[in-house]
């Protein structure tokens, strides 16, 4: 526990001052984390040439880094289908079509998370701590109350120590700090009752993120995605949640919703 907390502190000192800052300081550090994160999934996959997985760090890059460096998303798609399918053409039978398809897949969906985290520090600083306070609220207490009170399981053939009180729980209270946070520091005119209904909604993505966090590695039967963060795991250990909420916040926005 005592690991658990230093690791905590240490990040919160690395993380904050990029968070504050913004603009390219904030994109080269996720550039910087996402990188990381596409390391802790190419460990799975062994057939990867190491000239492909180069490639694939770059790509990773111009994905993040796509809004300003002015390349849309649908020329990301078509670089990755000639660059990973075509690859198939040059390289020996130990890289196959579900490496490929596997790569791009993957870069498409780390790349466009981290560069929608981005997106959302541009609209302003508070829209980004509205969903880091779901994200840490839920989770957090989703672990508390589950480890005290919890006693029915929610996912056992994924994740055995989760519990339906846990989720309640984590849920009740990211939902009432974040939505209280939105109200105040970010749009207070308007509906509060809708603004309750997106922050559970986003507060409930945020564990359905963690559950696919835990369905991976237990297919690939791992405890952690690395050991990066003691007491903590990987990298992918510890955005998983803030991912998925950041990606269906972005869809809202998108959609022309509320924010």
């Amino acid at each position: 526990m005592k690991e658990r907390f230093i690791s905590a502190i240490i990040m919160l000192l690395i993380t904050v001052p990029f968070v504050l800052v913004g603009n390219i300081y904030f994109a080269i550090f996720l550039l910087i984390i996402g990188e990381m994160a596409l390391y802790e999934f190419l460990k799975f996959r062994k057939n990867i040439p190491f000239l492909i997985k180069i490639f694939s760090y770059i790509m990773l890059g111009v994905t993040i880094l796509r809004n300003m460096i002015g390349i849309s998303i649908e020329n990301i798609v078509i670089l990755d289908i000639f660059l990973y399918l075509g690859s198939l053409v040059f390289i020996n039978d130990k890289y196959h079509y579900k490496d490929a398809f596997y790569l791009i897949g993957l870069i498409l969906f780390l790349g466009v998370a981290f560069s929608k985290i981005i997106l959302i520090r541009n609209l302003g600083l508070n829209h980004l701590i509205y969903l880091l306070l779901i994200a840490i609220g839920t989770d957090s207490f989703a672990l508390f109350i589950g480890t005290k009170f919890g006693k029915t399981k929610l996912a056992p053939s994924i994740s055995p120590n989760k519990t339906v009180e846990g989720l309640l729980g984590g849920c009740l209270v990211g939902t009432i700090v974040g939505s209280v946070f939105y109200i105040l520091l970010v749009k207070n005119i308007i509906n509060v009752f809708i603004v309750f209904l997106m922050t559970l909604g986003l507060s409930l993505i945020g564990e359905f993120g963690d559950l696919i966090k835990s369905s991976i590695k237990r297919y690939e039967k791992v405890k952690d995605f690395s050991n990066l963060i003691p007491g903590h795991g990987g990298i992918m250990d510890r955005v998983d949640s803030i991912i998925f909420i950041a990606l269906i916040y972005a869809l809202i926005i998108n959609l022309g919703g509320i924010v």
